[in-house]
């Protein structure tokens, strides 16, 4: 590997740490995809359970497990803020509505800004592919 190499495998390595996004050695960075519409995207759940890697810190997607957040389990679809036992902020119980993908996608995007208030501290995933891997892997976690 050449020095070139080497820099470049470290800047994208430090990018990646700050965006609080893993990084990636075996995988070129790839631009990122800034996308309104998560229609636009197809996700690819096998990546999106890679992604999810950086989630599982505060959330479980078995049934009934909850963390610092709450079970993503069946998550699409569902009403914003009803995962029992779990004690949401009064910004999130108060949302209503359902976790649809678009919701879901934009919210990741950068969850205090979405929803000033909330819990979360994640910075979010500003990459429109990432969000929408990690949605298509959580469409897999339901009964």
């Amino acid at each position: 590997m050449n020095r070139l190499q080497v820099l470049t495998l470290l800047g994208a390595s430090l990018l990646a740490a700050c965006s609080g996004e893993p990084a990636r050695p075996d995988k070129p960075e790839a631009p990122v995809v800034q996308v309104a519409d998560i229609t636009r995207l197809t996700g690819d759940a096998e990546a999106g359970r890679i992604g999810f890697g950086q989630c599982r810190s505060c959330h479980a997607v078995e049934a009934g497990v909850n963390r610092v957040g709450p079970s993503l389990h069946t998550i699409v679809g569902r009403p914003v803020g009803t995962v029992a036992d779990y004690r949401y902020s009064t910004a999130m119980a108060a949302a209503g509505g359902a976790w649809d993908e678009q919701r879901l996608y934009d919210f990741l995007e950068n969850p205090r800004g979405y929803l000033p208030g909330t819990k979360m501290t994640f910075v979010g995933i500003k990459d429109g592919q990432r969000r929408a891997d990690i949605i298509a892997y959580l469409k897999t976690q339901a009964d």
